[in-house]
């Protein structure tokens, strides 16, 4: 079933493509609205909010070469569900490809959806947000229905724009920013504790760095994954942590962090601070491609999860799921990740929508970067063309660094937080019951 699946994808992806899927879909939001909550928590003092974006940066990198190590071992569509079927078994692939087909990724691309229209509503006036997130997605859903290439090419494209206002704003922003406002220092308020705010600093920070998986679930259009997917994943996600750390170097080079502690869209405060009321418009402008970017990212990777549990009779209505269409993608598996999303993107509620999608992913990230280690075990006679540096360290940071992410969500965050969670324990434990209707069903 898998050989007949790679056989039927068709592997036309580049690591031009791979390359801007990570970055594509990381640099979405993020970046432009975190800096608020980050400096929130630190009392509006900047240290330790920068230092939080060079650790956690170097944490994600760790992650990423985990990641890369069992991405080469096992290119197959799917990414994660298919790592974790290999070495823990169906069913617990089966979870993890449940949760991110009904959660994580209609979550994300919807929270993404509402991010573009919000922005969007600058231009064209409020009351307009919901019906603008929606018809985003649905066009999302169209072009990703073409074709991969023409899906992967919209990636590209919307990549290199969203770049465009990130370096305005880092290179002027050093250059015509006072350079007066402390950067490194104070590191916190007086009064807070500095180990439960790192921690509230990392988890946002981590969803600034969502999305640099979503190169593995398209690995098995990928022309050459041995080669491309570590250079993909590793250097994606050493370029995002350089960028975030030098524009909000450039932000506090503009404003103090005390300042944009009060601001819902900081990188607009700088961008008018610097150009004028026409520079608000311009950022504003580049949040609404960086998001839209991001969604269609989401988009392209997550049908190709829904895809690989159908082709593997999974889902419900897997036939119907599995099929490729004269493009040879999967659109209805497309469909079904989008039309989801539009469903989720009628609370036109962003931070509610991107909690309970980052904290249900992070069970299985963690899982996954175990699974490298118990695949060594498992499979020593495996050719490893590529493998973790420095291992078992660069593994065990990032997975001590997982279980952090998730622990801290049920134990150290406030109420709304802890119901996310709860909530994205219910969702993944209601796909046991489906999977073994499936199984039954089947035989």
């Amino acid at each position: 079933m898998e050989k007949q699946t790679e056989k039927q994808l068709k592997k036309n992806l580049g690591i031009s493509t791979a390359m801007a899927t990570v970055v594509g879909c990381v640099i979405g939001s993020g970046v432009f609205f975190k800096p608020q909550a980050m400096y929130t928590a630190t009392g509006g003092e900047p240290g330790l909010a920068i230092f939080a974006w060079i650790l956690t940066g170097l944490v994600c990198i760790c992650a990423a070469m985990t990641f890369a190590e069992i991405a080469i071992l096992i290119p197959k569509t799917g990414g994660m569900v298919a790592y974790l079927e290999e070495v823990f078994g169906k069913k617990v692939g089966y979870l993890g490809g449940w949760t991110q087909v009904v959660l994580f990724y209609p979550a994300m691309i919807s929270a993404l959806a509402v991010a573009f229209a919000q922005q969007a509503a600058l231009f064209i006036g409020d009351g307009y947000k919901v019906p603008l997130a929606i018809a985003a997605i649905i066009l999302i859903i169209i072009l990703n229905s073409l074709g991969s290439a023409i899906g992967g090419g919209v990636q590209i494209l919307f990549t290199v724009c969203k770049l465009i206002p990130l370096f305005l704003l880092m290179i002027f922003g050093l250059l015509k920013g006072s350079g007066e406002n402390p950067v490194f220092s104070p590191m916190l308020a007086d009064g807070l504790n500095p180990f439960l705010v790192l921690g509230q600093l990392m988890v946002a920070v981590l969803f600034a760095f969502e999305g640099w998986t979503n190169v593995g679930a398209i690995a098995g259009e990928m022309k050459n994954p041995g080669r491309d997917l570590p250079i993909a994943i590793i250097g994606g996600v050493s370029i995002i942590t350089a960028i975030y750390f030098v524009i909000n170097l450039a932000y506090l080079w503009v404003l103090p962090a005390s300042e944009m502690a009060s601001l819902d869209a900081p990188a607009s405060a700088v961008a008018i601070a610097l150009f004028g009321n026409a520079g608000g418009k311009l950022v504003s402008f580049g949040i609404m491609i960086s998001a839209f970017g991001a969604c269609n990212g989401f988009v392209l990777s997550g049908s190709r999860v829904a895809y690989i549990l159908a082709e593997e009779g999974s889902l419900p209505f897997s036939k119907k799921l599995s099929y490729l269409n004269r493009s040879q993608v999967p659109v209805n598996s497309i469909i079904l990740v989008g039309g989801i999303g539009c469903l989720f993107a009628i609370s036109g509620q962003f931070n509610l929508l991107t909690d309970l999608a980052v904290f249900s992913c992070w069970t299985f990230y963690t899982l996954t970067f175990i699974a490298v280690m118990v695949y060594r075990r498992q499979r020593p006679d495996l050719k490893r063309v590529y493998s973790v540096p420095l291992y078992p360290v660069v593994p065990l940071i990032a997975i001590l660094s997982g279980i952090y992410v998730v622990l801290s969500q049920i134990f150290l965050s406030g109420p709304t937080s802890r119901i996310m969670a709860i909530g994205s324990i219910l969702v993944t434990l209601a796909g046991l019951p489906v999977y073994l209707l499936v199984e039954k069903y089947q035989h």
